[in-house]
């Protein structure tokens, strides 16, 4: 639900600098929804009224805002950094041009998923199977092409219709191809994935040797590798010669180029001769990785059982030289570690159809991400709203079949987290913009999409926020009959200075989703949940 009282929805946005250069300046924030511009003119006009903000103009409508005092805009972006698209303009000279998005060169194995159209059969009652490309470092490359960065992959496939089918999804995604190789004597890698009705999988693999197993260190394009900002790799190009002695050549060219290393073992038991093996050999590269992703069960094996929920577990795979340890936890979300900081990001629920390729569009997801802006990894609340970014990309990845094909674009992924209809308080907007790089993203939250259903884009309710919802409720529900009355309401809101009768009106037809005319405790907490910032806002002034 989307709060109208005193509350500004915003569609897409950009900023343009009316001083000197894209990092500080007077900015003016661009409003390109005309449903939000006009729906709020009568508060945007008030807005403008205060000597400390200036009409400098807006699409759609004679009237915007922007503050006479400088500004960062990397704050402003780190505040909406959620996948907020904007773009610096520097006045009177139209857009600055960027340069290339920095490469990832992701390395190791591409091959065919055969995917079954119905979930909850094994592969022998499986009627039909749907054809998909994937192999998790093409499936990352491509996740990252498809978020608007510069990838490239390297690795072999066979000199066939399948192999040269990959390098043309390849290039179709405007991931570069000319790493690749092709093998005249051994076929593309096939997998038949089973899909148990809750959608995880199991794999039946063919590749006895395929040609992905077969790349030699002198195939190796070592001149991508070194322009690379970061060389994303997984485990499964360890298991055989030659292509564990290319692996590891290609490593050391890309770490004595200065390259980040970024590390997802992407555990496929069956691929290896024998759990020790496996172990073993996903062990033997740890210590070289800059950045490593893990799941849960990878944590279990590789401790051989320890519980992956205990930080001290996961502590003991951190080495002194590691930047980032990410540990996934499907629709949970994530958990982060570095040398400084830890915590959890929570995840977005979706009903999932195939989670093949969910944990590869999460690497795509923050991988895009730092190889645009490393300073990432020492800043938690970026990174945090990175990780976020990431978990959505995840998200998105399971509600189709197959991997490759379910890889969301950006745009995607901002609709999912967005939905063009972010809410912000009347207050709220007046201290973003009065305070613009001491705000905090939490001051903006989503209230719904439309593509996916969220149950929550950050972490659950602590204590203190639901005794503060509770306490709310009391304040508002003045009689005390356990609902809150458009009377009640509207009196309670007289303090916000800033409502009318039309506006309580159109809060309780917002909140009031049972539409008795009351507002429950529920319908409270649910609205509360939902705009937690907003109510946080409330929450201090009452």
């Amino acid at each position: 639900m989307a709060l109208h009282c005193a509350a500004l929805s915003f569609g897409c946005v950009s900023l343009s600098p009316q001083a000197s250069g894209p990092s500080t300046g007077s900015w003016a924030l661009l409003l390109f929804s005309g449903n939000a511009v006009s729906k709020h003119q009568p508060f945007l006009r008030r807005l403008q009224q205060d000597s400390e903000f200036k009409v400098v103009g807006c699409k759609n409508m004679p009237i915007n805002f922007g503050t006479t005092k400088e500004m960062n805009a990397r704050s402003f972006f780190g505040m909406f950094s959620d996948g907020l698209q904007w773009k610096a303009l520097e006045s009177g000279n139209g857009p600055l041009e960027s340069d290339e998005s920095p490469l990832v060169v992701c390395f190791g194995e591409m091959l065919i998923d055969f995917v079954p159209t119905t979930s909850g059969l094994s592969l022998a009652e499986a009627p039909a199977f749907k054809k998909a490309p994937g192999g998790a470092p093409a499936n990352v490359a491509v996740g990252i092409a498809r978020l608007g960065g510069s990838s490239a992959f390297i690795g072999k496939v066979g000199e066939d219709e399948f192999g040269y089918m990959l390098a043309d999804i390849l290039k179709e995604n405007n991931v570069n191809n000319e790493g690749m190789r092709f093998d005249p004597g051994a076929r593309t890698a096939l997998a038949f994935v089973t899909l148990r009705k809750d959608g995880e999988r199991e794999f039946m693999f063919y590749r006895n040797p395929s040609a992905d197993m077969l790349l030699q260190e002198s195939e190796l394009d070592l001149d991508l590798i070194k322009k690379a900002k970061i060389f994303h790799y997984g485990s499964i190009s360890l298991i055989t010669e030659p292509c564990k002695s290319a692996h590891i050549a290609a490593a050391k060219a890309a770490k004595d180029a200065g390259v980040i290393l970024s590390y997802d073992p992407n555990l496929r038991l069956p691929l290896w001769p024998s759990a020790e093996s496996a172990r073993e050999g996903i062990l033997s590269i740890w210590d070289t990785a800059d950045i490593i992703k893990i799941s849960e069960e990878e944590i279990s094996f590789l401790t051989q059982g320890e519980d992956p929920y205990d930080d001290n577990v996961v502590r003991k795979l951190f080495h002194q030289n590691l930047k980032l340890l990410l540990v996934t936890e499907g629709p949970e979300g994530c958990r982060y570690y570095t040398k400084e900081f830890s915590g959890r990001v929570k995840g977005l629920k979706v009903e999932p159809v195939d989670t093949t390729g969910a944990g590869d569009a999460f690497v795509a997801g923050i991988l895009s991400q730092l190889a645009s802006d490393t300073s990432l990894l020492q800043d938690e609340g970026r990174l945090r709203d990175a990780l976020r970014f990431a978990n959505a990309c995840g998200a998105l990845t399971v509600t189709e079949r197959g991997a490759i094909p379910a890889l969301p674009t950006r745009e995607t992924v901002h609709s999912a987290l967005l939905n063009l209809d972010y809410v912000l308080s009347r207050f709220s907007v007046y201290n973003v913009l009065r305070d613009l790089d001491t705000r905090s993203h939490k001051e903006v939250m989503p209230v719904r999409s439309s593509s996916i259903v969220i149950s929550s884009i950050c972490n659950m309710a602590d204590d203190q926020e639901r005794a503060d919802w509770e306490r709310l409720f009391k304040r508002f529900d003045a009689n005390g009959d356990g609902k809150i009355s458009a009377v009640e309401l509207g009196e309670a809101l007289k303090q916000l200075g800033c409502v009318s009768p039309d506006e309580v009106k159109h809060m309780m037809d917002e909140i009031d989703t049972d539409k008795d005319g009351y507002i429950s405790y529920d319908e409270f907490t649910e609205f509360a949940q939902a705009n937690r910032g907003l109510v946080k806002d409330v929450a201090k002034i009452f």
